[in-house]
């Protein structure tokens, strides 16, 4: 598992460590990590031109130290000083390392010839500007530095968190450095695993500086394939259909018919032992040409959802419609006494009526950006911002566990640290996609795990199956369609699998 912390637990491990070491014994550490993976990161270190954005207190001082240990290995290093004060033992370090170092010119950075020029001909880039402390926009010339090395043709390195991003959330209030390769210290910081944040970090290096012992339990974590492929359920010798879970399905109407079609071809592809599918006439014939499999029923609005058949959980919601019909059946389903999804056109009639997703049994909710600000009655771009802040409050407010969907997909529960997803592609960014979530998921609760894993379990599974979807058998990347996804699942779960 990769926990992931706030800046504050960090400053706090890092204060009970330098308490225990000698002074400066962290910051060597630190930048001895860093000036190896910027070693790495570079064709060759000898006659590399290596440029560091320094700003004050320690996050600058370990980018002049790192700089120190380039420049003894023969690469040619400039430092731009972009605060009145620098760190006074690692500027020392990098000047009698034969590093160079300057302040600002007085106009703005980016209009400088001299400044540019460093930029344009840089091999490497540290972005050691601000740290982990670092909350709000930057402010002047900081922003502006951020902007000249996001147009800088070299690597970009960042030195423990991307000025810009907020190291605990992810926020990012203004400009923000684009980072080719993030190197963290001594943990992971919540900000670098869920966007806008971790779009900005690039590749993840941690560098063990000791903190372990230090660390209290984190508040974010990103489960492992070998974790994910142990919660997953599977069948034994004495497994039937109905041991291995029974799913109902209440999804499709008239207009919107290929979301039952996605919704089932999830479930089915995920290995539920039973699909029971209930709806509007068109999407049941759909549904029973594509996958014979399904036990179908046509159902109106005003008879519920009793005749359906016993289940062990219920995906509702996908194109499923908004009408009066549409909420009298989410009613229906939520009031069962089994776990129940509640995804798309379900979100949106429940936004109507939100005490229906206050139920004693559990509740997973499967909204992107804008259902979940429909339901907490804020704006879509302020959900995208604040990923992990509104996932944790509707866990809150709704007592449900939150799969949040988007370019960072977070599973969020009351009383337990959120989930980060980092399997995936953008390409995975097209319609239908979220209905074959949401049968992957409902088909986990029916095998009886709990919400927070089933939804963690799923998220992962739907990424590898849509990076198995997109990727040719001679790399790349290319289009995929919802189908696709769902079509992918067995080899996913087998390839996840295959060494448990």
């Amino acid at each position: 598992m990769l926990n992931a912390y706030t800046s504050d637990e960090i400053r706090a491990a890092e204060r009970k460590l330098m308490a225990r070491l000698p002074e400066g014994t962290l910051m060597g550490r630190a930048a001895a990590g860093l000036a190896v993976a910027c070693a790495r990161a570079l064709p060759r270190v000898y006659g590399a031109r290596v440029l560091l954005l320094v700003g004050a207190g320690d996050n600058g001082g370990d980018t002049l130290y790192a700089g120190a240990l380039l420049a003894r290995r023969g690469a040619r290093v400039d430092a731009v000083l972009a605060a009145p004060r620098a760190h006074a033992g690692g500027l020392a370090a990098l000047r009698r390392a034969g590093g160079r170092a300057a302040g600002l010119p007085d106009g703005p950075p980016d209009a400088d010839p001299r400044l540019t020029g460093l930029v344009r001909r840089a091999d490497l880039i540290m972005d050691g500007l601000v740290g982990i402390g670092g909350s709000g926009a930057l402010r002047e010339p900081y922003a502006a530095l951020a902007r000249l090395a996001g147009g800088a043709p070299g690597v970009v390195v960042a030195v423990d968190v991307p000025s810009g991003v907020d190291a605990s959330t992810g926020e990012i209030a203004g400009e923000a450095v684009r980072a080719h390769l993030t190197v963290t210290f001594g943990a992971v910081k919540a900000g670098l695993l869920v966007d806008p944040g971790a779009s900005r970090a690039g590749t993840l290096l941690p560098v063990d500086i000791g903190l372990g012992p230090d660390l209290p339990e984190p508040g974010v974590v990103a489960l492992t394939g070998a974790e994910v492929a142990g919660l997953l359920p599977r069948p034994g010798a004495e497994s039937d259909k109905y041991r291995r879970g029974v799913v109902g399905v209440v999804a499709g109407s008239d207009r919107f018919t290929g979301a039952a079609v996605l919704a089932v071809g999830g479930a089915v592809r995920a290995g539920a032992g039973l699909v029971r599918f209930a709806g509007a006439a068109d999407p049941v014939r759909q549904v029973r040409a594509r996958w014979p499999e399904a036990v179908t029923k046509i159902i109106a609005p005003e008879e519920g959802v009793a005749e359906v058949g016993r289940v062990q959980a219920w995906v509702l919601g996908p194109g499923m419609g908004t009408g009066d019909g549409a909420l009298e059946l989410a009613r229906a389903v939520l009031a069962t006494d089994v776990p129940v999804l509640v995804d798309a056109d379900g979100l949106t009639v429940t936004a109507r009526e939100p005490g229906l997703l206050r139920r004693r049994a559990p509740t997973l909710i499967t909204p992107h950006a804008g259902e979940l600000g429909r339901l907490l009655d804020v704006p879509a771009g302020d959900v995208e911002a604040r990923r992990l802040h509104h996932a944790r409050r509707a866990a809150a407010e709704f007592g449900v566990t939150v799969l949040l969907k988007g370019s960072t997909t977070v599973v969020a529960e009351e009383g337990g640290p959120v989930r980060v997803n980092r399997t995936g592609t953008p390409w995975l960014a097209t319609g239908g996609t979220g209905d074959v979530l949401a049968g992957i998921a409902g088909a986990y609760l029916a095998a009886g795990l709990a919400c927070a894993d089933a939804a963690a379990c799923a998220a992962h599974v739907h990424g590898l199956a849509g990076r198995a979807a997109a990727t040719g058998p001679e790399g790349g990347e290319a289009p995929i369609a919802a189908m696709d996804v769902a079509e992918r699942l067995p080899a996913a779960v087998r390839a996840l699998t295959s060494g448990s």
